[in-house]
């Protein structure tokens, strides 16, 4: 089972999208403490959203087109 999970910093209320084959809370953990610069300069992070994709492939797909601009619109017309 593979997630596309989307965070928002606390700090500058900036979204952060991403794919894992963990389990989203630790990927959360992962990005709380600083395991990227981004995420180590944006942080701390909430978890808003997780989906559920049959494969990795799925998942990427579906994070590429979320950080995309018409992605990004949906998210923002979604609330999230």
């Amino acid at each position: 089972m593979c997630f596309v999970y989307i965070l928002r910093s606390r700090k500058n209320n900036k979204r952060y999208v991403g794919c894992t084959s963990r389990e989203v809370q630790d990927r959360l953990y992962d990005h709380n403490v600083g395991s990227g610069r981004w995420t180590r300069q944006n942080g701390p992070f909430e978890l808003i959203h997780a989906q559920d994709c049959i494969d990795i492939k799925d998942a990427k797909e579906l994070e590429r087109f979320l950080k995309s601009g018409q992605g990004r619109q949906c998210l923002d017309e979604l609330g999230l």
